[in-house]
């Protein structure tokens, strides 16, 4: 699985990130739809992708108000002029904030999470999310469009966080 990210999080860019999830700052996804879509242009994909992104849990929806994948997906949506799927990756149960558990629980947590709605025979995919921790979250979401038939999955993330050296 191809991952591009716009950059690491860690000072001071993932500032911009908690501005859109902790803050709710809108103005955030934007900016980071338009850093996400300079990474993309500098590592492109052979073709454009119909972008997904994850879905936020029904308790972080009620917190929030928003889905922060779903805010970057649109700008993306629009620098790339690449065709936006919302609603097609559905969560099947809730799982627990991710922030409170370890790399272990998160892969386990997020096993058969998520399910695809549409038939995404032969194509390509860019799967939108605004962090990526330990993959956990991207994997089981990638299966589930790989299993709806997709043809590829790139993940296309704000912010990665940045591996042990």
């Amino acid at each position: 699985m191809r991952t591009i990210a716009a950059f690491d999080y860690e000072p001071p860019a993932d500032t911009l990130i908690r501005q859109l999830k902790t803050q709710l700052r809108l103005s955030a996804a934007p900016v980071l739809a338009r850093l996400l879509a300079h990474a993309v242009w500098s590592d492109p994909p052979p073709a454009a992708l119909l972008l997904v992104p994850v879905p936020s849990s029904r308790a972080s929806l009620r917190r929030r108000g928003l889905n922060p994948a779903g805010e970057i997906a649109r700008g993306l949506a629009q620098h790339l002029d690449w065709p936006l799927l919302r609603g097609t990756l559905l969560r099947r149960r809730e799982t627990p904030r991710q922030t409170t558990l370890g790399r272990r629980a998160r892969q386990q947590g997020a096993q058969g999470v998520f399910h695809c709605r549409r038939d995404l025979s032969g194509r390509d995919v860019g799967l939108v999310d605004d962090v990526m921790t330990t993959a956990s979250t991207a994997d089981a979401a990638a299966r589930a469009l790989l299993a709806a038939g997709a043809a590829s999955v790139t993940v296309l993330v704000a912010a990665r966080t940045p591996r042990p050296d």
